[in-house]
């Protein structure tokens, strides 16, 4: 699933927490690890240096990148490729996945270094956007034990093809360490009433209920032809606010989930509700970019 995996990072403790996950999928995959710095003169200069930057200045942000590198590559035995780049972060990272091949992409959530903000919301949510590869990310601070343990899984799912586009990467983590799935599906009841106009709202919601139990249930299925425990779960409720909460009190250890996905008259898989959870979350999201798929 994995064989090649990239890692930006800035030095900051989220950076180090995603990259200490990054490592603990490299050792379960045997993949090869790429680590990048991006150096953003530009911005680390400031909109009001108009006569530009000196040598040593940006010696200095290449230093610290360095800097940064060398806190992950302390992470690992293994030898890793890195490299320290110049450019506008997301579209580096981005860019660098593309040329790395990357089939994976792992990154804090909340970095910050010096004055300059990097791998933090905004361009984290840029490259799980952007990047065709998924998008692991991670933040420190919270009580999950150590990186690497993985023992619950979560699978949100609306039923909807481009929702599957995360199954595959979910199920495949959980096998190798040998976690319980599970799937979950939340049925925006708001959402739903705003959008029926001709079927009563009591038959509406059954249909739906039944339509989410059958794709929990097949993600569950899927799990468990390759031996793992599943377990699945249809609620009604807010599916950013109602997934995080199922995530607190199963003690998930990771979401996977789609970017795009749609399903008749409610959507919830959609980049707001993901980029929410990322934000949100005390586990790691891995993000999975329906692509081109998604607008057709």
């Amino acid at each position: 699933m994995y064989e090649r995996i990239l890692i930006p990072t800035d030095g900051s403790d989220h950076a180090i927490r995603a990259a200490e996950h990054a490592m603990a999928l490299a050792r379960a995959f045997d993949a090869t690890v790429r680590v990048i710095g991006v150096v953003d003169i530009q911005g680390a200069a400031g909109p009001f240096d108009a006569g530009g930057v000196d040598d040593a200045f940006v010696e200095n942000q290449k230093s610290q990148a360095r800097e940064a590198i060398e806190a992950v590559e302390a992470l690992t035995d293994q030898r890793v490729d890195a490299a320290v780049l110049e450019g506008t972060p997301a579209t580096a990272i981005v860019d660098d996945a593309a040329e790395f091949d990357a089939d994976l992409i792992v990154m804090g959530t909340h970095g910050r270094t010096g004055v300059h903000r990097y791998v933090v919301g905004s361009v984290t949510e840029r490259v799980v956007r952007l990047a065709d590869a998924p998008v692991l990310t991670a933040r420190a601070g919270v009580e999950l034990g150590p990186a690497g343990d993985c023992d619950d899984v979560l699978i949100p799912t609306d039923g909807s093809d481009l929702a599957t586009v995360a199954v595959d990467h979910g199920i495949a983590i959980a096998e190798q360490f040998d976690a319980r799935v599970h799937a979950v599906s939340i049925v925006d009841v708001g959402d739903l009433a705003a959008r029926v106009e001709y079927t009563p709202p009591a038959e509406a919601l059954e249909r739906v209920r039944d339509e989410r139990t059958d794709a929990t249930e097949a993600i569950a299925d899927r799990a468990r032809a390759t031996g793992l425990d599943a377990r699945t779960e249809v609620r009604e409720g807010f599916p950013a606010e109602d997934l995080i909460e199922y995530a607190g009190e199963e003690g998930i250890d990771l979401l996977a989930m789609g970017t795009h996905g749609r399903t008749g008259l409610n959507r919830f898989l959609l980049g707001s509700t993901t980029e929410r959870i990322i934000r949100h979350a005390e586990a790691p999201v891995l993000a999975v970019n329906a692509g081109e798929d998604a607008d057709e």
